[in-house]
């Protein structure tokens, strides 16, 4: 094993240098702010950096030269679940390091490949014996976006610019399940990627200032994601955990075949808004035969063990207009918002053909280093 590359000495390293993560004593991941467009690289003093949002789990990598732990946003250990990228990683970094970055999973063939989501989510599974079969069936990658410390010298009081280019030389000819997200410092690229790379499973574009240093658990990258409304039939609704109100909203659209499907749900709301919502909707409220409030449960899964999943349910007329970001299969991806009611619309109207379909991008060419 080659060893560890460090970065030049700086009259900055006197002065309190900071202590390198470890896995034991670990770093809070730099977050980023949420912006309507991509901004222009001159926005910042310093200029910024662009690269592709990933949707995945963020991973920090703590790799000492023999043991190599993964842990997670919230620095719960990921290592456990992803056996493929311990050994491959621990075999491809070549010396002790700490990477930021992404834990993805690629599906589809040559020429059509793509992030999967559904399949990365159930990676996350109690049984040793479940991890390990799918640990073989679908292997995860890394696409690592930031370098918090190489050897024995933490790179996190350096600007974003200085730990990218050693990431760089960290990394050069770095081979699968091991990448190097792309980046640009042109606005005009990073709006291109915006769209293109939609198709490709991911979930927008990310701005880092060139001169920043790595913020643990700060937002001071800036996040652009896709910005869209739906019109959905209202299916029923969550009453808070509070027991007092409306928790969330359940949302539904007609399929082709005109079959009502439950595609996510809307939250957020104010206590006030909670309890204003159970009077709007009462006079939609289905009941039993014997008067009271008809019983219903959306379909159970893994996440949801333990969990209540009753709702009460409503008739289906009533028409919600929600703003979302993007669609994993027949389902929105994140928890959207609500923007407003749309009594103008018939129930029967909103199906599946108003959403957008982003052009289709092979993730192969998003990972390719130019």
């Amino acid at each position: 094993m080659t060893p560890p590359r460090t970065p030049s000495p700086s009259a900055d390293d006197a002065a309190s240098p900071a202590a390198v993560p470890t896995a034991t004593d670990p770093v809070a991941p730099m977050l980023a702010k949420a912006v309507a467009t991509v901004p222009d690289a001159d926005s910042v003093e310093g200029g910024l950096s662009y690269e592709p949002k990933w949707d995945g789990f963020r991973g920090l990598v703590y790799w000492d030269g023999e043991q190599l732990e993964i842990g997670s946003r919230g620095s719960k250990p990921l290592t456990r679940y992803f056996p493929e990228l311990v050994e491959a990683l621990g075999e491809r970094l070549p010396g002790p390091c700490v990477l930021d970055g992404e834990i993805v999973l690629r599906r589809g063939d040559h020429g059509g490949e793509r992030l999967d989501w559904d399949a990365l989510s159930q990676r996350i599974h109690p049984a040793a014996s479940r991890v390990a079969k799918l640990s073989v069936e679908t292997p995860a990658s890394f696409v690592a976006f930031d370098l918090l410390a190489e050897g024995d010298h933490s790179l996190l009081d350096r600007p974003f610019g200085e730990r990218r280019a050693a990431l760089e030389r960290l990394l050069d000819g770095a081979a699968a399940p091991l990448h190097l997200s792309r980046t640009t410092t042109d606005a005009d690229v990073a709006r291109r990627w915006l769209v293109e790379f939609e198709g490709a499973g991911l979930d927008g574009v990310v701005a880092k200032p060139l001169a920043a240093s790595y913020l643990p658990g700060k937002r001071t990258m800036l996040k652009v994601k896709h910005r869209r409304t739906a019109d959905c039939v209202l299916l029923g609704y969550r009453v808070h955990k509070s027991g007092q109100g409306v928790g969330s909203l359940l949302l539904g659209l007609y399929d082709s075949g005109g079959e009502l499907r439950n595609v996510g749900g809307a939250s957020a709301f104010s206590d006030a808004r909670r309890l204003e919502l159970v009077d709007e909707l009462a006079d939609l409220v289905k009941h039993d035969d014997d008067g009271g409030i008809a019983h219903a449960e959306t379909d159970r899964s893994r996440f949801s063990s333990g969990k209540d999943v009753s709702y009460v349910p409503l008739r289906p007329e009533r028409v919600v207009e929600v703003r979302y970001d993007q669609m994993e299969g027949e389902r929105f991806r994140h928890t959207v918002q609500v923007e407003r009611w749309r009594d103008d619309r018939e129930a029967a109207s909103c199906g599946f053909d108003q959403l957008e379909v982003p052009a289709a991008y092979d993730l192969g060419e998003v990972l390719v280093r130019p």
